[in-house]
């Protein structure tokens, strides 16, 4: 489980990165580089890092999901993906 702080900036990154994006689109476009550095880092899209929706880890996303490789197997496991079974033969 990831610590709540890491949560926390992980949110707090996407709510900057919303905030600046149509400028960041504007500056691009205007091809204005020394404007679009004098944003804040973290309005950068490229900073954001997956993490899973349930327990915070980073490693081992399933983008498709939204959920990492061990949440992802628990859960298919109990039933709760619609349209995952376990393989079997």
């Amino acid at each position: 489980m990831a610590k709540e702080s890491m949560k926390a900036r992980e949110v707090k990154r996407a709510k900057v990165v919303a905030k600046y994006a149509a400028k960041r689109k504007a500056l691009k476009e205007a091809g204005d580089y020394e404007a679009l550095q004098k944003l804040p880092k973290n309005a950068s899209p490229i900073r954001m890092h997956n993490r899973c929706k349930i327990t915070g880890r980073p490693k081992g996303y399933m983008r498709t999901f939204g959920l990492s490789r061990v949440m992802f197997r628990e859960m298919a496991n109990q039933g709760l993906i619609p349209g995952v079974r376990k393989a079997s033969w």
